[in-house]
């Protein structure tokens, strides 16, 4: 028996377009709201392609398949995915210059203090190596390694966290599988008109090319950067970012993996003379983009800089993208809700392009409205995910802020330009001791700050003077044996790519399930730290 109807339920959410962000959508609608009485139904048209310049993702990612209830094994095989431990950088502090900002803690807090103070510290003392010696997935990542905790595991392996590369459209058709089961109807069909409410201006309807009328009560825009709900129809607005990030253009091109039977466990962003460059190991292939201003770069020239440093044979022609970073000054704006590109963009250097749609369902189900759309649900709802855009936004200027290049008039305009004042304050604390305050903040925590930092040359004058309360001695014994219990751990591990052949090979690369049980390491030992199966790493 279906719960009670109240007179003012939502009955009816419309989802505009597919791909990642519309899938995503729908399969969270479909475990959340699958409640008797709401009807999701999905709008796209297969005239209309998707765009995706990233495959990448960061550890929250995890949550979301999990809230669905996925087999995270099943979902790598579908989607050719491989693991990521985090994001290498080059040439971005100065040329020949390379650190990665690794997922995870960095080494152990004592007695209160963070642990980079104590590094710090120590630092001052004496020649240490790079602070993310000190982080498990850092260590797994530099020698290719990857494996998954047991739920009893006291080892450092329980300090290894992960995200994923995979392939976009196949996410997408993956969580299509998911949704349609899960009762969401899809029609194909490509929309001519949007229907208004003459007494409110609410959307109403939209109207199919054939005809077809779609009512709802609720509208999800994943329309992409046309907005056709919340910018054609809502007429909502834009904020741009483009004065602190001048990239408005990317060109993306798959090649073939360099090793097919050892893809990377991290991602790759090499700094170009006006952008930077992406790098992605799939399964099957590479994924491969150039971001870039056209300020300094014509697409021309940035597509022949792309192709000449591809790794592996071409497999597809490039595609081009144009955008201007920034965001709708409301994503939520009367009854319609925008995710994905119709609601902003920020460049993905972080990997946050599938997390900020990722984090707008989160925030919808939290205060899912009824049809009064009460404005103060609507209002928390925009503040939340303006702060969300705005803390990325800040994340990313870091990068550019803080390198040390004069080479090209790119470098020397970002190294030089003004910045936000929510950054500027953030610098400020950390140039004077090392001090960050992530609190309240869901995404780039400390560590992810402290790594950026120091990897890009930003080292504090001092360090709290809470450091200096710690033994010497005893602070050194610690930092080296946490260091060498994570190299122990790595060394423990099996290769990455042999943790995909013995967990999760897609059907898409041969080198993966051609060479199932060929792994040259031992099994029984390397299951003590790894557990090939499904479920929570911690």
């Amino acid at each position: 028996m279906p719960p009670p109807v109240h007179d003012h339920s939502i009955r009816r959410v419309v989802i505009v377009g597919g791909g990642t962000a519309g899938w995503m959508a729908a399969a969270a609608f479909a475990r959340l709201l699958n409640n008797g009485y709401t009807r999701i139904t999905l709008v796209e048209s297969e005239e209309i392609g998707t765009i995706g310049v990233g495959e990448a993702t960061i550890p929250p990612i995890r949550s979301f398949n999990q809230m669905l209830g996925l087999d995270e094994n099943e979902f790598l095989a579908a989607t050719a995915g491989t693991f990521k431990l985090g994001i290498e950088f080059f040439d971005w502090g100065q040329k020949g210059e390379r650190y990665i900002h690794p997922f995870g803690q960095l080494g152990q807090d004592l007695q209160g203090v963070h642990f980079h103070q104590l590094w710090l510290r120590e630092r001052g003392r004496r020649a240490i190596p790079a602070i993310t010696d000190w982080s498990m997935s850092a260590v797994a990542a530099r020698g290719g390694r990857f494996g998954r905790a047991k739920a009893d595991a006291r080892s450092p392996i329980r300090e290894l966290f992960y995200a994923f590369h995979f392939d976009a459209s196949l996410y997408a058709r993956y969580l299509r599988g998911y949704a349609e089961r899960g009762g969401v109807t899809r029609i194909e069909g490509r929309i001519d008109a949007v229907d208004l409410r003459a007494q409110d201006g609410y959307v109403e309807a939209v109207t199919l090319a054939d005809g077809r009328r779609i009512e709802g009560d609720l509208f999800i825009d994943c329309s992409g950067f046309r907005g056709l709900l919340i910018e054609e129809a809502l007429e909502t607005g834009y904020e741009s970012y483009a004065h602190w990030l001048p990239c408005d253009r990317a060109v993306a091109a798959p090649c073939a993996l360099p090793d097919p039977r050892e893809p990377d466990p991290f991602t790759r962003a090499t700094a170009r003379e006006a952008g930077w460059q992406w790098r992605i190991p799939l399964q099957h292939r590479m994924g491969n983009g150039l971001v870039y201003g056209s300020a300094f770069l014509d697409d021309e020239a940035a597509e022949a800089q792309l192709l000449s440093h591809l790794e592996g044979e071409l497999l597809g022609d490039p595609r081009r993208l144009r955008f201007t970073a920034g965001r709708r000054r409301e994503s939520w704006n009367r009854n319609v809700v925008a995710l994905g590109l119709s609601s902003g963009f920020l460049e993905p250097l972080e990997s946050t392009s599938i997390h900020l749609v990722q984090a707008a369902i989160q925030r919808l189900i939290a205060l899912f409205p009824d049809t009064r759309f009460d404005p103060a649900e609507r209002a928390e709802f925009n503040r939340q995910m303006r702060d969300l855009y705005e803390d990325v936004r800040d994340f990313i200027i870091l990068h550019y802020k803080a390198t040390r290049r004069d080479d090209t008039p790119f470098w020397n305009q970002v190294r030089t330009m003004a910045i936000p004042d929510s950054l500027e304050r953030k610098l400020a604390l950390w140039q004077g001791k090392g001090r960050l305050f992530r609190e309240g903040y869901d995404l780039f925590s400390t560590p992810s700050w402290v790594a950026v930092c120091l990897g890009q040359g930003i080292v504090p004058e001092r360090w709290e003077p809470a450091a200096d309360a710690l033994d010497e001695e005893l602070v050194a014994q610690a930092m080296t044996q946490i260091r060498a219990g994570y190299i122990d751990t790595a060394e423990q591990l099996p290769s990455h790519g042999d943790f995909l052949r013995m967990a999760a090979p897609s059907p898409l690369a041969p080198a993966m399930t051609a060479m199932a049980g060929e792994a040259h390491f031992d099994f029984a030992r390397a299951r003590s730290a790894a557990a090939p199966s499904s479920g929570s790493p911690f």
